[in-house]
Parts: C-alpha cells; sequence; structure tokens
C-alpha cells in the first residue's frame, strides 16, 4: 500500500511503500521505498500520513525492478595467447559493473 512520509533528506512529503516497521527509543520505525526518487529511507511513524486521492493519481516518476536473469560478465586475460575476453562470472565484479553501466548508457 502507498502512503505519504515525510523525507527530511529531501524536505517535502513523498510517495512510497513501507518495507519494514521496527521499534526505536522514541517509537517506531520504518524503511521506506519512495516510489518517484527510487531510494530507501528511514522515517518515524509519526511522519507517515494516508495519501490523497489526487496525489495518487499523479504517474510514479520510479519504478523498483529487478533484471530477471541477467549474468555478471568480467573481463578475462590470456598471457600466455596475448589475447582477452568478456566471460560469463559468478558475481559481480568492478568491471562487471561498469561493462553493464556502458551498456546502458
Amino acid at each position: 500500500q502507498v502512503c505519504v512520509v515525510f523525507s527530511v533528506e529531501l524536505k517535502c512529503w513523498c510517495r512510497a511503500v513501507i518495507q519494514s516497521v521496527m521499534p526505536s527509543t522514541d517509537g517506531y520505525q520504518a524503511e521506506c521505498f519512495l516510489v518517484d526518487y527510487a531510494k530507501y529511507i528511514f522515517v518515524k511513524s509519526k511522519d507517515i500520513r494516508v495519501p490523497l486521492d489526487a496525489f495518487m493519481r499523479i504517474p510514479y516518476r520510479a519504478k523498483k525492478c529487478r533484471l530477471y536473469r541477467t549474468k555478471p560478465v568480467t573481463l578475462r586475460i590470456d598471457f600466455s595467447a596475448g589475447a582477452a575476453k568478456i566471460v560469463p562470472t559468478n558475481r559481480w565484479d568492478s568491471a562487471a559493473i561498469s561493462y553493464f553501466r556502458n551498456l546502458l548508457k
């Protein structure tokens, strides 16, 4: 369910989806995903409101998604053959992240 939370960092009210709620020293605190800014923040329970219908009709600017079946790759250098090639790997290293960002651009 989408609600409205106050972001101290952005200094404005934002639409958010609550991910989890945990107790804190002065009440409860919620981890929220801001649907218009695509970022996670923590807010106090007193800063959470029910949204107005007009506020909810504005289209979201960001959407949470996953890259289904996307596999990381890395650069493997074969010094004996004097060649380099891009091969699949098990984890995202800095070379794989850089290569993927360049593909997106």
